[in-house]
């Protein structure tokens, strides 16, 4: 196994993982929807007047819709289907009625779902400085040789690696630095837990290591359940494909960048 996936499965089963990994991953829940009080009048209205036509219309314009129901998408994408489709309208705002008015607000404009925000949080972590330095921006980042690490969109990361470091993956990169001479490419994953989804982001982390690139270092920047020591298919996977490959916790990053 790679020494800096021992290392942080270690991390994972010894040490406080979890209270230090929330300095890069501050998953707080965000704050209540924002509901416009003209949209909610209307609903409210519809909904004391059980008009459901009315009701089903004003509740696909906002941004979460109260209940979870297979058949939603499809009106929220095409409106004329609800005067077409009048039983499953009534059935739809059976279940809206069922919920009553009060709670029917509150599930309205629940916060955003944790996981849905993860994503930018990696890069605003290294962006603080967190990795010994601050990111630089590519005219900077071109000239400079010292230890470096380039600041810039997901898009930017991507083009710059594919310009000039052999990247050839239609994926974003979420790291792309230069420490000892060594340029280094990354992809970050929080893994919150096994299957469905997450599979698919593990693969998409993974498929960064089998990319051919020009002397480039690839790393993959896994953070989550995949280190727990279970037998789980994750974690099997994690013991491959590190037997050849660069894997580490973002929680040892800063250590394997500077021993380059």
């Amino acid at each position: 196994m790679n020494d800096w996936a021992e290392l942080s499965i270690a991390y994972a089963n010894q040490r406080n993982y979890l209270d230090d990994l929330f300095s890069v991953y501050p998953t707080i829940p965000e704050g209540i929807r924002d509901i416009n009080t003209r949209k909610w009048g209307i609903i409210e209205e519809a909904f004391n007047n059980k008009d459901n036509v009315k009701l089903i219309t004003a509740l696909l314009d906002l941004e979460l819709f109260p209940i979870k129901d297979s058949y939603v998408a499809y009106l929220r994408r095409d409106k004329s289907a609800i005067a077409r489709n009048p039983q499953t309208v009534n059935r739809i705002c059976g279940r809206i009625y069922e919920i009553g008015l009060n709670n029917l607000f509150t599930k309205c404009s629940e916060a955003k779902e944790t996981n849905r925000q993860i994503g930018p949080l990696f890069k605003r972590w290294v962006e603080r400085g967190c990795l010994g330095i601050k990111p630089i921006p590519i005219h900077e980042f071109e000239i400079s040789e010292h230890n470096a690490i380039l600041s810039g969109s997901e898009e930017q990361l991507t083009e710059y690696a594919a310009n000039y470091l052999g990247y050839k993956r239609n994926k974003g990169l979420d790291f792309v630095g230069r420490f000892n001479g060594k340029y280094i490419i990354g992809e970050a994953k929080f893994l919150t837990d096994i299957g469905g989804h997450q599979n698919a982001q593990l693969d998409d982390a993974l498929s960064l290591l089998d990319e051919e690139t020009h002397g480039t270092e690839r790393i993959a920047i896994l953070d989550g359940v995949i280190y727990i020591e279970n037998g789980g298919k994750m974690h099997q996977i994690l013991l491959e494909y590190s037997q050849n490959n660069h894997i580490m916790s973002a929680l040892v990053l800063r250590e394997f960048l500077y021993q380059l």
